[in-house]
C-alpha cells in the first residue's frame, strides 16, 4: 500500500502566498511513464517568476498549476511499455509539464536517467534545470585551455556549475560575486572579483599581464554587455543574461520526445560520481517548508542550490533542525 502523497498547487498568479498542499494518491503511469517517489526537488529563480506571472504569454499556466521541474527519486510503478527501468531504482529526472514539488510524479521513462550510487540525493534533486542551462552555456562557448573566461554570479545555482564545466575546459575562469562567496570560489578553482566601481580593473588584474579575457558569460544582466564588450570579448563568446533565460525556458518546457534533457542529465551525473563536478547545496528545507525555501531563494543571494527534501528523518517541530543559519533567519522573519 503506498503511503498518502501531497502535492504543491496555486490557484493563480502571486507570490508564494498562493501556494497550498492538496492530497495527491498514487499515479497510475501511461504505457511509456513510470512513476517516481520523489525523495528531493530543486528549486529555481524562474518558478518563483512564472508564478508571479512574469512570463504568462511564453509560458503561460491552466490552473490549478503545480510547479518544479528537477527531481531525484525511486521507481515506485512503470508501464506496460518500459523495460529500462525496474521499480526500486534510483533515478534523476526532469518533469515535463512540472509538478516535481510533490509526493510523486509520473513522467515518460526516457525523462530519467539512472543516479549513480555515490551521487547525493538532494544534489541530484536540484540537478535538471540549473545543470541542463549552464552545460548548454558552456557547451556553446568552445571553451579551451587558451581561454579566459568571466562569470557573473559565479557562485549562484547555475554560475558554480558553468564555472566548473569551464575548468573542466581547461580555461582560466574569473568569477564576479559578493566577497562572501570569495572563498568558495577558490575552493573550486575559480579567481573571484568583488562587484562594484573599478570591476574591469579588477577583472584585467586577475586574467594577468600575459592574457586577456576571451568569453564572457552574464547571469546578471545590467552593464555585463558592455563590459564584455569593453573587455574585447567577440560577440560570438558573449553569452547574455537573456540568452540564459532562453535556455532555461527551452529546458523547463522540454516535451516528452525530446531526448536532449537525458542526454545532458547523464553526463553531468557522470561528472558529479567522478568527482569532476561538485554541486553545492546551501539550503535544505523539509517539503512542509517549501514557500520557506522560495523566499531564501527569491533573496538572490544563495549560494549554490536549494533544495526541498520529501522524506526528512525529523518532522514536525523538529524540522528546523534542517535549515541552514540563514535559512532560520528567513523563516523567523515570516513569522
Amino acid at each position: 500500500m503506498a503511503r498518502p502523497g501531497k502535492a504543491i498547487e496555486f490557484d493563480g498568479y502571486g507570490d508564494v502566498a498562493q501556494l497550498h498542499f492538496v492530497e495527491q494518491p498514487l499515479p497510475t503511469p501511461a504505457d511509456d511513464e513510470i512513476v517516481v517517489e520523489v525523495i528531493c526537488a530543486g528549486l529555481n529563480h524562474i518558478e518563483n517568476f512564472i508564478r508571479q506571472g512574469d512570463f504568462v504569454d511564453r509560458l503561460p499556466l491552466d490552473f490549478p498549476a503545480r510547479e518544479g521541474s528537477c527531481f531525484a527519486g525511486i521507481v515506485k510503478k512503470r508501464g506496460a511499455a518500459v523495460r529500462n527501468f525496474s521499480v526500486g531504482a534510483e533515478v534523476i529526472g526532469h518533469a515535463v509539464g512540472g509538478g516535481a514539488h510533490a509526493t510523486y510524479i509520473a513522467v515518460p521513462a526516457s525523462a530519467v536517467v539512472p543516479k549513480p550510487q555515490h551521487v547525493p540525493w538532494e544534489v541530484a534533486g536540484g540537478l535538471y534545470l540549473a545543470g541542463a542551462t549552464a552545460y548548454d552555456t558552456v557547451r556553446g562557448l568552445h571553451l579551451g585551455p587558451d581561454d579566459v573566461v568571466v562569470i557573473t554570479a559565479a557562485a549562484g545555482g547555475v554560475g558554480h556549475i558553468e564555472c566548473q564545466l569551464a575548468l573542466q575546459l581547461g580555461a582560466k575562469v574569473i568569477g564576479t560575486c559578493s566577497p562572501g562567496n570569495h572563498d568558495y570560489l577558490r575552493s573550486i578553482g575559480v579567481v573571484p572579483v568583488d562587484y562594484g566601481d573599478g570591476l574591469r580593473e579588477r577583472i584585467d588584474k586577475a586574467a594577468g599581464t600575459d592574457r586577456h579575457v576571451t568569453a564572457f558569460i552574464d547571469n546578471f544582466g545590467g552593464d555585463n554587455p558592455a563590459l564584455s564588450a569593453d573587455l574585447g570579448v567577440l560577440p560570438a563568446r558573449f553569452s547574455s543574461s537573456e540568452d540564459r533565460l532562453e535556455r532555461e525556458i527551452r529546458f523547463i518546457g522540454a516535451e516528452r520526445d525530446d531526448t536532449e534533457p537525458a542526454m545532458i542529465l547523464s553526463a553531468l551525473a557522470k561528472l558529479i560520481a567522478e568527482n569532476k563536478l561538485r554541486v553545492l547545496v546551501s539550503g535544505f528545507y523539509p517539503f512542509d517548508y517549501i514557500a520557506q525555501a522560495f523566499e531564501d531563494l527569491a533573496e538572490q543571494h544563495s549560494r549554490g542550490k536549494v533544495v526541498v527534501g520529501m522524506q526528512p528523518v525529523e518532522t514536525g517541530a523538529r524540522s528546523h533542525w534542517y535549515l541552514s543559519a540563514k535559512a532560520r533567519a528567513v523563516a523567523e522573519s515570516l513569522g
